[in-house]
C-alpha cells in the first residue's frame, strides 16, 4: 500500500483510468492510497484497491474481505456490485493502475531520472539519493519497485514537496517498457549495463537493449558507459541520438568523462578521471568492481547536471552500503543459516557470497546452490565462472543440486558434492555433518530449497522476533548524517543488542563501519570476539571476574571507581601485561549512578600517571535527561562539569584521549557537544527520543506467533489462572504460544494488552501464563495456525510500552532468547 500527496475524487479516478462507475456509494470519497495487495491494508480510509489479475492470483476474490476491513473504493475488470462501495469497471486493472499513476505524474514538473539496466539500478538510485539529498528533496522507488506494478506505485508517491524524482524501470520481455516510459516521463536517464538476465525472452541481446532504450526516447540526456559495446552499437543504430543528448563515460579516451585510473586499498577505491580538460577524483569506501561502476554512473550524472566536483567528492567517501534481501537465522548444531532460496543467478550469487563473507561467527563456510536457470549462457562458461567465484570467496564446502551443475562437476574441487535434486540431497546427506559453520542456501524456486532450510534451521516454538537489518542500517545512517565531520560513533549492543541479537547486529554494524561497540559485561564482548568482531569494544559494567577475559580478548573496560581501577591493575599484573591497556574513564557529572566525581580527579590523575600500563583512550559521562528540554539547564551544567574535568585531565595525563557524552537523544539535540564520539543506543533499533525524530526512523522489530487452538466459551465461564476474567457473553477464544517466560509482561493480561490477527486487534484476556496466553477473537475470521502479531510497525514497541506504563527499553530487552530471532537483509 502506497500513499500519494493528492486527494483525488472518485470521478477523478474514473476519468484517469478510463473506467465506468458501476456502483456509487459515496460520491464525496477522496483517494490518496493505492492498495494492490489485500494483506497490506494499513489504512482503509481514502484507499482504492486495484483488483489485479496475475498468473498466480486474482484480486477480485479478496474484495469481500477488503470491504470487511473498511475499504470502500475498487477498480475491477469483472463486474462487481457491492453495497456501500464505489466500484469502477475497466478493461484491464493493471493498465488502469498505470494510467492513474501517469495522470498523477503529469501534475508535477520536477526533474525525473529513470534508470534501467541488468544490474546496479537500485544501488545507483540509492547512492544518488544519498549524494543529492543534502540539496534536494528526492522521491524514489521503494526498494527495487521497477516492475509493471512497482513503477506506478513508485511514481504515485510524488508530492509537491519533492524537487527530484529517481525511479527504476525493469522489463523481462518485449513491449513492456513503453508503458513505464509514459508513467515515469523522465527528463534524464542512466543505462547502467547489460547482462544475461531475461535473455531467454528476447530474440537476441540487441533486441533486449532496444526495448530498454524505449525508456529514454524523450529524455534530454542519457548517461551510459560506452565500454559496453553492445549498448553503444544499439544506441548508434537505433537513431535515438537524433532526438536526445548523451553524457558518456569510459576507460578509453573520447568520452565526456574519461576514467584514467582506479586505485584500491584494503577498504576504499580512488577513481581518477578527466572532465572538460580537468583532472578530477573521488574516493569510495568500497573495493568491489560493481561498486566502482555504480559510483562512476553516479559521478557522471552529477557532473552532467552541474555539480562541482569539489562539492561532491567528500560525499562519495561517506556512501553507505545498500542492503540485500537475505534471511539470517540460527541453525542446527551451532550453525548459522543464510536463506536466499527464492532465486539463483550469477549476479545475485555474487552478492549473497559477499554477505556470507561478512559473517565472522564461524570459520567454516558452506554453499548449497541449485542449477542456475534461464541465464541464456553457455553452461560450460557459466559454471566455470561459478567455480571460479567459489574458489575466490574461500568456500569451505560446496554442494551443488541439479542435473546441469552435476554435469559440470569436474570444474569444481574434488571435495564438492552433487545431487540430482533436492529430494535426493535430503535423503542421502547426513545432516549431522553440518556443525559450527555458516551455510548459504541459494536456489531457484522450483528446487524447493525451503525444504532444506526446514531441516537445517534450529527447531523452536512458533513465536518469532523478526529483525529488519535494512531498518538498522537506515537508522544508523540517519544518525551518521547528523554528526559533525570527524566525529566517531559507538553503537550500543548491550543487553543482546536491546533484545535484537548479538553477532548478527554487530556484523552489520561492523560492515557499515561504526567506530566502536559498547556492551554491558565482558561475556557479551567475549561472545562478539568469538564471532569474529574486530571493532574496539567498550565494557560498561566490568567486574573482577571479567578482567582476565577483557585482557585476553582486547576489550576496553569502563573505569568508574578506585576499587575497579585497583582490580584492573591486579589483573594486568596477573596476566603479565607488557603493553599499555586501553581504558575509558567514567565521570559522574550529575547522573549519580557510576563515575568519578570532581573531587576524585587529583587522586585519579596520580594513580593513572603512576602506572604506564594504563592508557586512557577516552573520558566520558552520561546525560541524565538529554531528551527533556525542561532539564536543559541541568544538562548544560553537566556539559560544563565534563569539559572542566576533561581540561584538567588533558593537562595532567601523559596521553591525549577522546571525549564522549551524548546518547541517542543528545545526538539530535546538542550538535555542538558531540566532541570526539557519540553513543548511539535505542535510536539504532528504531526508537526515537521525540515524535519528530521518530518520523525519521524505521521500525526494526516485529514479534509474531500463531494460534494454537480456537474454542467457544459460553457466557459466565472464566478464563485462565485465578479465574481472573469472566466472559460476559458467548465468546470465541484463541490460545497462542507466548507467555511471560518469553517476555510478555503479565500486566498486559485481562484486557490491557492486545494483539493483531488478520489486521484486526483483539484483547488479551485472563492472566498471562508462563508459555501462552488467551485472546478474545469474537467476530474475527481466523483459523488455527493463523499468524498473530504481537507488535510491528502499526502497534509498535512504543505503543506496547505505553500500555505497560513503562519505557521501550524494557519491552525490547525483556524477550527471552528462547524466542527465535530471524534476520532479514534486503
Amino acid at each position: 500500500m502506497l500513499t500519494g500527496n493528492y486527494n483525488y475524487s472518485i470521478n477523478d479516478i474514473k476519468t484517469f483510468t478510463g473506467g465506468q462507475l458501476i456502483s456509487l456509494a459515496d460520491k464525496d470519497a477522496l483517494i490518496s492510497h493505492i492498495i494492490t495487495d489485500s494483506r497490506n491494508v494499513i489504512s482503509a480510509d481514502n484507499a482504492v484497491f486495484f483488483a489485479l489479475k496475475t498468473k498466480r492470483n486474482d484480486g477480485h476474490k479478496f474484495i469481500p474481505d477488503l470491504i470487511d476491513k473498511g475499504v470502500r473504493n475498487f477498480v475491477v475488470s469483472s463486474p462487481e456490485i457491492h453495497e456501500n462501495a464505489n466500484i469502477i469497471l475497466v478493461k484491464d486493472t493493471l493498465k488502469a493502475l498505470q494510467d492513474l499513476s501517469a495522470a498523477h505524474r503529469s501534475k508535477f514538473t520536477l526533474p525525473v531520472l529513470a534508470l534501467t539496466g541488468s544490474n546496479g539500478k537500485t544501488i545507483v538510485k540509492e547512492w544518488l539519493s544519498q549524494l543529492m539529498s543534502p540539496d534536494h528533496t528526492i522521491v524514489r522507488s521503494p526498494k527495487s519497485y521497477n516492475s509493471q506494478i512497482g513503477v506506478p506505485l513508485s511514481v504515485w508517491q510524488i508530492s509537491s514537496e519533492d524537487d527530484w524524482g529517481i525511479f527504476e524501470a525493469g522489463i523481462s520481455e518485449p513491449n513492456e517498457m513503453h508503458a513505464l516510459q509514459k508513467i515515469i516521463n523522465p527528463q534524464y536517464g542512466i543505462f547502467t549495463n547489460i547482462g544475461a538476465a531475461h535473455d531467454e525472452n528476447f530474440i537476441n541481446r540487441a533486441q533486449k537493449i532496444g526495448e530498454k532504450l524505449k525508456l529514454f526516447t524523450k529524455v534530454k540526456t542519457l548517461v551510459y558507459c560506452t565500454d559496453y559495446s553492445e549498448i553503444q552499437e544499439v544506441i548508434i543504430k537505433s537513431g535515438i541520438l537524433k532526438n536526445i543528448n548523451t553524457f558518456t563515460w569510459s576507460k578509453k579516451e573520447g568520452a565526456d568523462l574519461f576514467i584514467s585510473n582506479t586505485f584500491k586499498t584494503d577498504s576504499s577505491t580512488t577513481i581518477t578521471g578527466r572532465y572538460q580538460n580537468t583532472n578530477l577524483s573521488i574516493t569510495i569506501p568500497f573495493t568491489d568492481n560493481a561498486s566502482v561502476e555504480n559510483a562512476i554512473h553516479c559521478w557522471a550524472f552529477l557532473l552532467m547536471i552541474g555539480y562541482k566536483n569539489d562539492n561532491i567528492s567528500d560525499r562519495f567517501i561517506k556512501l553507505s552500503p545498500v542492503a540485500m534481501r537475505l534471511e539470517l537465522k540460527d541453525g542446527i548444531n551451532n550453525c548459522t543459516i543464510i536463506n536466499d532460496s527464492y532465486n539463483s543467478d550469477i549476479n545475485s550469487l555474487t552478492i549473497a557470497l559477499d554477505f556470507l563473507q561478512q559473517q565472522r561467527q564461524h570459520l567454516k563456510k558452506t554453499l548449497i546452490i541449485s542449477d542456475i536457470l534461464q541465464s541464456g549462457r553457455n553452461e560450460n562458461e557459466l559454471y566455470e565462472e561459478v567455480a571460479s567465484l567459489i574458489k575466490e570467496k574461500g568456500i569451505s564446502r560446496f554442494i551443488g543440486i541439479g542435473k546441469a551443475i552435476a554435469t559440470q562437476s569436474r570444474k569444481f574441487s574434488s571435495e564438492s558434492l552433487f545431487y540430482k535434486d533436492t529430494k535426493h540431497f535430503i535423503k542421502e546427506f547426513p545432516f549431522s555433518e553440518f556443525n559450527n559453520e555458516t551455510i548459504l542456501i541459494k536456489g531457484a524456486r522450483e528446487f524447493e530449497f525451503e525444504k532444506i532450510v526446514a531441516f537445517l534451521q534450529q527447531k523452536s516454538h512458533k513465536t518469532i522476533l523478526e529483525i529488519n537489518l535494512n531498518a538498522v542500517v537506515h537508522n544508523l545512517n540517519h544518525f551518521k548524517n547528523l554528526l559533525n565531520p570527524g566525529v566517531k560513533l559507538m553503537a550500543m549492543v548491550k543487553a543482546f543488542s536491546y533484545g535484537t541479537g548479538s553477532f548478527e547486529i554487530a556484523n552489520i554494524l561492523q560492515f557499515n563501519k561504526v567506530d566502536y561497540l559498547g556492551v554491558a559485561f565482558s561475556d557479551e564482548g567475549k561472545e562478539l570476539r568469538k564471532a569474529g568482531i574486530t571493532l574496539p569494544i567498550m565494557v560498561m559494567s566490568p567486574d573482577e571476574s571479567g578482567f582476565d577475559d577483557m585482557i585476553k580478548y582486547n576489550l576496553e573496560p569502563e573505569i568508574f571507581s578506585f576499587h575497579i581501577l585497583e582490580l584492573l591493575e591486579k589483573a594486568l599484573l596477573r596476566n603479565n601485561q607488557k603493553t599499555p591497556f586501553n581504558i575509558h574513564i567514567k565521570i559522574d557529572t550529575g547522573m549519580h549512578r557510576l563515575g568519578f566525581e570532581e573531587k576524585d580527579i587529583p587522586n585519579l590523575i596520580s594513580k593513572l600517571n603512576e602506572n604506564p600500563l594504563l592508557k586512557v583512550t577516552a573520558v566520558f559521562s552520561h546525560l541524565a535527561s538529554a531528551s527533556n528540554p525542561a532539564h536543559d539547564d541541568f544538562t548544560n551544567n553537566q556539559f560544563a562539569i565534563f569539559e572542566r574535568i576533561c581540561r584538567v585531565l588533558k593537562n595532567a595525563l601523559n596521553n591525549d584521549f577522546e571525549m564522549h557524552i551524548l546518547n541517542t537523544a543528545g545526538i539530535t539535540r546538542f550538535k555542538n557537544k558531540q566532541y570526539d564520539m557519540v553513543r548511539l543506543g535505542l535510536g539504532l533499533y528504531g526508537i526515537g527520543s521525540s515524535e519528530k525524530e521518530q518520523e525519521c526512523l524505521l521500525n526494526v522489530s516485529k514479534l509474531k506467533t500463531s494460534i494454537s487452538q480456537i474454542k467457544k466459551i459460553p457466557s459466565g465461564d472464566t478464563i485462565g489462572y485465578d479465574r481472573s476474567y469472566t466472559a460476559s457473553s458467548d465468546i470465541t477464544l484463541a490460545t497462542v504460544p507466548i507467555g511471560y517466560a518469553d517476555g510478555l509482561n503479565r500486566c498486559l493480561g485481562n484486557g490491557k494488552g492486545k494483539m493483531k490477527i488478520n489486521n484486526t486487534y483483539v484483547p488479551i484476556i485472563g492472566n498471562i501464563c508462563m508459555d501462552m496466553c488467551m485472546l478474545d477473537i469474537t467476530g474475527v475470521n481466523a483459523s488455527e495456525g493463523d499468524e498473530v502479531i504481537v507488535f510491528d510497525n502499526d502497534y509498535s514497541v512504543i505503543n506496547m510500552a505505553a500500555d505497560m506504563n513503562t519505557i521501550p527499553y524494557e519491552v525490547l530487552t525483556s524477550f527471552s532468547r528462547r524466542v527465535k530471532r530471524v534476520y532479514f537483509h534486503e
